[in-house]
């Protein structure tokens, strides 16, 4: 009787995407050689969650969940960055109570907020009092801008207004209209204005999404980072992360695909197509890690 041989019937891990540049290459190496020492850090809209005309239904892409738990037990931590309320995040991601994000930590409010898996806890400091006196000031200004149908303002939990241009007759035409009379009204009150895809933000200074990276990186002990984000908010954390590089510190830097903002793709080590692509990519690193 003749010998048979046996083959494994186990499905190769995917092979992940490879980097356009040695810098990203290099990173992707240290995160699947020590994934237990990386922080995995990622935007909400636009990123885990599809752009949409009204941010009150932004929901996490359907699969963002599933692969979020399956890639953070076997990494250091995972963190969602965002300009939203850290609760709003929460509830929009689904991430409360999902099995396998005990290690993530949501940082909404550019990390003036923080909302840890774990324990369900929210922390977070007196709001701003210049967000306040903007607001109140905030429909003369828009009046006196002119009438643009279309235009709407979201208010995120008294820390930050921003005002939001897609739905107007023009978005780019109200987006430049409003910029110069915003940006003095946030100066009145020492707030600044941060402008995103078809919208601008009047929010308090020394809040990004830089500053709450590197306050995370330095809190978790990560040795290698992966950052993700799709709009001009994220290039302080594209900045943070090339500042840790030059400290020794692999970044991969992860553009979710927009024709709305070249200059994020253009220093990007990977470009993914949108939402879709970047829970592909976290799917695809949580199987090459085992």
């Amino acid at each position: 009787m003749g010998s048979h041989e046996t083959h494994s019937t186990q499905p190769a891990p995917p092979t992940l995407p490879l980097p356009v540049t040695p810098a990203g290459r290099a990173a992707l190496d240290a995160i699947v050689g020590r994934p237990s020492t990386t922080l995995v850090a990622l935007d909400f809209d636009g990123t885990l969650a599809p752009i949409v005309e009204n941010p009150e239904d932004a929901r996490a892409h359907p699969d963002a969940v599933p692969a979020l738990a399956a890639l953070a037990p076997k990494v250091a931590a995972v963190a969602v960055i965002t300009g939203r309320p850290a609760e709003v995040a929460v509830r929009h991601g689904g991430f409360a109570g999902a099995a396998g994000l005990e290690h993530l930590s949501v940082l909404g409010h550019y990390g003036a907020e923080r909302w840890d898996a774990r324990t369900g806890t929210l922390s977070a400091p007196a709001p701003h009092p210049g967000v306040a006196a903007v607001r109140a000031e905030l429909p003369r200004v828009l009046a006196a801008a002119g009438d643009r149908p279309g235009v709407s303002v979201e208010e995120k939990g008294g820390r930050a207004v921003a005002v939001h241009t897609r739905r107007a007759d023009d978005p780019q035409a109200a987006f430049e209209a409003l910029r110069a009379p915003l940006t003095d009204l946030a100066a009145r009150h020492g707030l600044i204005v941060e402008p995103g895809r078809m919208v601008l933000e009047l929010r308090p200074p020394g809040m990004d999404k830089g500053v709450a990276l590197l306050g995370h990186v330095r809190e978790t002990g990560a040795r290698s980072v992966l950052y993700a984000g799709d709009d001009l908010g994220d290039l302080p954390a594209f900045a943070a992360v090339e500042k840790l590089r030059s400290d020794g510190v692999p970044g991969l830097l992860v553009c979710s695909g927009s024709t709305e903002v070249g200059e994020l793709a253009e220093r990007a080590d990977l470009v993914v197509d949108g939402p879709a692509g970047v829970v592909r990519l976290l799917r695809e690193l949580a199987a090459q890690l085992g």
